[in-house]
């Protein structure tokens, strides 16, 4: 695949997976309120052009910088997320040889541009959503941490490439039964949603978002949509053998399988936020330190096992 048809690629599958996450969250809202779904497939585009068409709000004295980069921080963030998943078995539009190194850059970055839309405002609820999320956004990366090098221990490399060749006999989803559901409490924590959703809350009033009105609020919802399919597609790849394909498939089907399990694990996600009950955050900060971080070092500790020569 050549930069320009991954470069292609990657954009229609953030703008593609935006709209079915919005479709998704339609469908789940609606289950669990038991209502009708309304306008399902156009509903997500009409909003979002109802926001581009109102009027921007702005606070007082806020930082105008931040104000307007964290938004796009957090969108070129789920960019690049998504750029590192190898689309077929030939490699990825940003093929390195630490790949999972750089998506946890791209964690480590997420919890920044969440605290910096907080901080710009200079609001009040918009600051404690941010210094709520900097508290549970942090151990969570830990738990990511430790389920991301035990995916990688199989393949004895960082290269996501080398990670899905070697799930080509067996997924780490079997093999690392613990590594997808941690890795989803991830995926919650980092798009904001449902019980991990400590920083746009609406006990908040938005939190981070409380301020914000018209196309800035509609990039950063896009760039929360976007985030989920970065998450989703890394996700397919380091558990679900990305791009690898039935043994009577082709190679040039390495695209389609991506994008089927991609939806599999926004399905999973988005069923995910509206499904659990969101903790206090004292609550949620000790299972966190007390049984989810161990519980990813006991996954990590039996994938060593399992790989040792």
């Amino acid at each position: 695949m050549n930069a320009a048809t991954a470069v292609g690629a990657t954009l229609l599958l953030m703008l593609g997976g935006a709209w079915l996450v919005a479709v998704f969250d339609r469908i789940a809202a609606a289950l669990v309120a038991r209502r009708p779904v309304g306008s399902l497939w156009l509903g997500p585009l009409q909003s979002g052009a109802s926001l581009l068409v109102s009027r921007t709000n702005q606070t007082e004295h806020p930082d105008a910088l931040n104000w307007a980069l964290a938004p796009a921080l957090y969108l070129v963030l789920a960019f690049v997320g998504v750029a590192l998943v190898p689309f077929s078995t030939s490699g990825a539009l940003v093929d390195i040889p630490a790949g999972i190194v750089l998506w946890g850059a791209v964690e480590s970055l997420t919890v920044v541009a969440v605290f910096l839309h907080g901080w710009s405002a200079n609001a009040l609820f918009p600051l404690l959503g941010a210094y709520r999320y900097v508290a549970v956004g942090l151990p969570i990366m830990l738990v990511s941490m430790f389920v991301l090098i035990a995916a990688a221990l199989p393949a004895q490399s960082l290269a996501l490439g080398a990670i899905v060749q070697s799930q080509a006999g067996l997924w780490n989803v079997v093999r690392q039964p613990l590594g997808l559901p941690l890795f989803l409490l991830l995926g919650l924590s980092l798009t904001l949603r449902g019980p991990f959703n400590y920083a746009d809350s609406a006990d908040l009033a938005g939190g981070t978002d409380a301020e914000r009105s018209g196309p800035p609020r509609a990039v950063w919802q896009w760039a929360r949509l976007s985030m989920a399919v970065s998450f989703s597609a890394m996700a397919a790849t380091v558990f679900l053998g990305g791009p690898l394909g039935p043994a009577w498939g082709t190679a040039e089907l390495g695209p389609l399988w991506l994008t089927l399990k991609t939806a599999v694990v926004l399905a999973l996600l988005v069923a995910a936020s509206h499904l659990l009950a969101r903790m206090p955050p004292s609550r949620m900060l000790t299972l966190l330190w007390t049984v989810l971080l161990p519980l990813s070092f006991v996954g990590l500790v039996a994938a060593g096992i399992e790989a040792a020569p």
